[in-house]
């Protein structure tokens, strides 16, 4: 009880024992009622209500997704006032911050619904909801509630091949092959003749049976490769200038070339040494008080970067896997991490015999060139796409083509200002 009314209600004992005026006593007897049982619903108003946040929790890059509260008085009692207060990160919001005032009769529910939109790729955090009721004279304390955060992933941008300078027929996937390393139950031919060592599961009884022959089927002969994208994002690699710019146009490129391969029906794993700040532990994870992101900028990450493993997927078909490519991608940010020429080789141990290798980096120097040269003589099939801005990328070309392999250079960015929003590292270096 505030001291306003605490003194009200001693003057009101004063006079009703002074006076003994019968009508005081009753007014007291009122007060003392009225402040009872605000006391006791007061504690009990927010335990009855629950609170529950509805939405869409993947968008690409420019989707609105409309986020709804629904909150629902459980008592047969009436709630008098509830203040709603939903957290949204800047970035994303579109309108006027949701704050409300309502009221909740018994055993009613409520909903308010407000849109984000996302405009650059990222892990945000939607809330926390703020709750605060009490009763409706003001007698007791206000109480306060949350209702704990959400999380929403923004892809990255995906654009065609065509409009990254890429042919859309890049040697990658199931192609076919004169070398019969296997056959494709799925592709049949035709039949020939017995062989000695031909497996009885290959026979063609049927045919047997009518051509009075030993037959058995054979299959088109295929090599199934998977492509494995390489994603450097250490940002020693990039130049400092455009060094941002660069590495998310690299993200860019490995979210449509992903998109690409599995619009195709072919299996694509991812491999970066990037860092994706959601392996932080939960008390560690931080997020930007401006644009809602979740950072890598903690002491305790800077303190555990040492102890980061570059990031994988492994190499699988189908949308299921493409939503978990382009999750990570969304997430993550560049440091100064191990290089291409030292993480590259040990990304690619386990790797398949002839899977095609996309390496996307900042440039074709010597060494990354001699990198991707040696996973070429180590029988897997090096692509290199550089990113950054090279004049002189002809040699690089040239260079890539006396060892082995295919150099592209991927630099077009007229697409990349209209949706980009920049979000400068306080720092002055690296990626946010």
């Amino acid at each position: 009880m505030s001291s306003r009314f605490r003194w009200l209600f001693l003057l009101l004992v004063a006079v009703a024992f002074l006076l003994r005026v019968d009508f005081i006593f009753y007014i007291l007897y009122v007060a003392a009622g009225v402040f009872a049982w605000s006391w006791w619903r007061g504690g009990r108003t927010l335990q009855r209500i629950e609170a529950s946040r509805t939405y869409q929790k993947r968008a690409f890059l420019g989707e609105e997704v409309e986020v709804k509260l629904m909150l629902t008085n459980t008592s047969r009692l009436s709630v008098p006032w509830v203040e709603i207060h939903e957290s949204v990160p800047p970035e994303l919001r579109l309108k006027s911050p949701v704050h409300q005032v309502a009221n909740l009769r018994g055993q009613q529910s409520i909903s308010f619904s407000y849109q984000v939109k996302g405009l650059q790729r990222g892990y945000y955090r939607l809330g926390p909801l703020q709750l605060t009721s009490g009763d409706l004279f003001g007698l007791a304390k206000p109480q306060a509630g949350v209702l704990r955060s959400d999380f929403l992933t923004i892809y990255p941008h995906i654009i065609p091949l065509t409009q990254l300078g890429l042919p859309s027929r890049l040697p990658f996937g199931t192609i076919a092959s004169r070398q019969r390393l296997f056959e494709d139950p799925a592709r049949p031919m035709g039949a020939r003749e017995f062989r000695s060592g031909d497996s009885l599961r290959q026979m063609n009884w049927k045919a047997s049976a009518r051509t009075q022959k030993m037959l058995v089927r054979t299959f088109e002969p295929a090599i199934s490769l998977e492509t494995a994208i390489l994603l450097d994002m250490n940002a020693a690699a990039y130049e400092r200038r455009n060094r941002y710019d660069s590495i998310e146009w690299g993200i860019v490129t490995a979210a449509s070339l992903a998109t690409h391969l599995v619009n195709q029906r072919q299996s694509v794993g991812l491999y970066t040494n990037g860092i994706d700040p959601l392996r932080l532990q939960e008390e560690s994870r931080v997020f930007d008080e401006t644009t809602g992101r979740l950072l890598f900028e903690s002491a305790q990450a800077s303190s555990d970067f040492s102890r980061f493993m570059p990031a994988a997927i492994k190499a699988r078909a189908g949308r299921p896997h493409l939503m978990k490519v382009l999750e990570l991608l969304a997430r993550l940010y560049s440091r100064d991490s191990i290089s291409f020429t030292e993480w590259a080789p040990a990304a690619c141990v386990n790797l398949s015999w002839g899977v095609t290798i996309i390496a996307i980096t900042a440039q074709g120097d010597p060494q990354t060139c001699n990198t991707l040269h040696h996973l070429s003589r180590s029988g897997f099939n090096p692509i290199l796409i550089a990113v950054e801005p090279d004049a002189n990328f002809g040699q690089v070309r040239e260079r890539a083509r006396r060892l082995g392999f295919r150099a592209y250079h991927v630099n077009d960015r007229q697409d990349l200002a209209q949706w980009q929003r920049p979000i400068h590292s306080p720092n002055g270096g690296g990626q946010r």
